[in-house]
Order: C-alpha cells, then structure tokens, then sequence
C-alpha cells in the first residue's frame, strides 16, 4: 500500500466538513479531537466522528484520529470511541513513552495503527523507544510545539537535530519516512514548499495540511520533473546494458544511483512521493 504524502486535519467539531476533506484530494484526513476543538465541544466531537465514520467505513484507510494526549482528562474518553468504532489509525500528540503507545494499543485492541507525534524535549530523547514500539505506523513531528516546549526563537536551525533524530529513528526501525509539521501560512506557497524542502533534506517523506489548499501545493512539489524523469530513464538504461562501469552526465553510476533512479520512476509512477 502507498503510504500517504499528504494528511489533512479537519476539526472535529465540524462534521458538515468532513465529506469535503475526503473529497480535497488528501491521502489521508486527520479528524482532529485536540487542538481544534475546545473542552467544551469534546463530546460532541467524538460523537460527530462516530456517526461520520460508522457511513465511511470503507475509506477507514484514508482516516486518522487525533486523539487527546495521554496527560489529559480527555483521554480515556477517546479512547473509548476508537473501541467502540473500527477506527484504527490513531494519531497520539506529545507521545513521550513506549507505555503510552502500549496504553492506546491495550485499551483499543491490537489492530490500532499509532502516529506518534513527537513535540516535546522528552518525546525527542525518547525516540528511538517510541519509533520501536509495537503498533507504531510511522512518527509526525510537532514542529509548533515543540517550538513552544524549548522556547525557540523561530530559525529553522532549532530544528535541525530533533529532525534528524526523528528520521534516523524512522529508519532504523524500518518505518516508512516521517511526517513533517504543518506550515501556519495557509496561502504562502513559498513557505509551504520551503517548509517541505526543509524536511525532506532530512528524510521526510510526508507532510500535515491545515487548510486543502496545500494539499496540491506538496503534491506538485513531491512530484518527480519531467527532468529528473528522464535521467532516471537515462540511469537505468545505461545500467542494463552495461556490464561494469557505466557513467551518465559525465558521473559513475553505482547501486546507490541505480536506486535513486528506480525510486523516482516508481514515484513517477504512482503520482506521489514517499
């Protein structure tokens, strides 16, 4: 299965919304119970999401939950929705302990699919614990709270080891490449390619959208050009039909190449990027 580029919140609190988020051309939607929805309209979020879902179960690989964190009296209460539905890919912020992933997996059942978001100094430490974990699908990284959690000055160099750690995590545990933070500026195209740029130099393959106008903006980005296309074409033709050393633009082409090449080919041809 392809893995999503693209994950779309949408508030909890709005059910009149949800159909149109599926419809945004999103990979996956992230129904949102934490920052989007106040205390006071918890309640009826679940219960929107429930009834929403109980129609669309046939899209439930397209769905996520962003449930409230382990910390909260929220909690357990969310918890109790994802069990009494088929929901089972959970997103769980400020996750800083492997037990907190067993919790969800334990109080839900074992098919519970976690993206961990990792957006605090603890969570970061704790990475590689919670990259291992049973049940885990892939990690999200909070850049915005995380900012808040260390005071950041707002540079993009604060980000540079907590993203690397989170990548490396990734990888080592065989996961498929992590999810990038949400870019606050809705209509700044600039930014959002900026911000995904960023990412991707250290390995992300995905990112989260707050608004479906960004949703095509990271698709484009991720798209392979027309010229990279054809030099991928040109690697792998010259590799068949060569027995030893081949070169292409005047370089050597090695396995590393060869891959690189083929990865760009399969991402031509499933119109996405992982």
């Amino acid at each position: 299965m392809q893995m999503p580029i693209t994950y779309l919140f949408v508030p909890g609190n709005r059910p009149e919304r949800f159909d149109k988020a599926l419809a945004a051309g999103a990979d996956a939607i992230v129904l949102d119970l934490e920052d989007a929805v106040s205390p006071a309209d918890k309640a009826r979020a679940r219960d929107a999401i429930a009834d929403w879902f109980a129609l669309h179960a046939e899209q439930a690989q397209r769905i996520v939950v962003r449930i409230n964190d382990a910390q909260s009296p929220w909690f357990a209460d969310d918890l109790a929705l994802l069990k009494s539905t088929a929901i089972s890919q959970v997103m769980l912020p400020k996750t800083e302990w492997q037990a907190q992933i067993d919790q969800v997996r334990g109080a839900v059942d074992r098919r519970a699919r976690v993206l961990p978001l990792i957006e605090t100094a603890r969570g970061v430490c704790k990475v590689d614990e919670i990259a291992a974990a049973d049940g885990v699908l892939r990690l999200v990284f909070g850049t915005l709270d995380y900012g808040v959690d260390l005071a950041l000055s707002g540079d993009d160099a604060g980000l540079i080891y907590p993203a690397s750690r989170i990548a490396i995590a990734s990888r080592c545990a065989e996961l498929a490449s992590p999810v990038a933070g949400v870019t606050p500026a809705i209509d700044d195209e600039a930014r959002i390619r900026a911000d995904l740029a960023f990412a991707r130099a250290f390995g992300f393959g995905a990112k989260l959208c707050i608004h479906p106008k960004q949703v095509a903006v990271i698709h484009a980005a991720l798209r392979p050009t027309p010229e990279e296309r054809a030099w991928a074409e040109r690697v792998l033709a010259v590799a068949a039909s060569s027995d030893g050393a081949a070169q292409v633009d005047g370089k050597m082409i090695d396995r590393p190449v060869v891959l690189r090449a083929e990865a760009i080919l399969a991402r031509c041809a499933a119109g996405t990027a992982d």
